[in-house]
């Protein structure tokens, strides 16, 4: 028999708690950076870092999401395929 996995979905607040904090997060530290007593190219300089930063993040997000994505693909695929075998054996049939 095959159970399906039911999609974990997240909920709206969730959601909206990670977009806020975010949000607040690089808020802040733009904030620190703006008001910091240093030359301009040193607050330019950590500036760029944070976004530079931030797109490292979102980017290595993704490739941990997606490796997981193939991972969980591949092991549906296997398991089709175990079941298949599984439902065209017939054990009273001589080799």
């Amino acid at each position: 028999m095959s159970e399906t996995q039911v999609k974990q979905q997240n909920t709206a607040a969730y959601y909206g708690q990670a977009v806020a904090s975010f949000a607040v997060a690089l808020g802040a530290v733009a904030l620190g950076i703006y008001t910091m007593d240093a030359d301009r190219w040193v607050r330019a300089f950590l500036a760029v870092a944070v976004l530079y930063l931030t797109t490292s993040a979102f980017t290595l997000a993704k490739v941990v999401r997606d490796r997981q994505e193939a991972g969980h693909i591949v092991s549906r695929v296997d398991q089709a395929r175990l079941e298949k075998l599984l439902a065209e054996h017939d054990p009273f049939q001589k080799l």
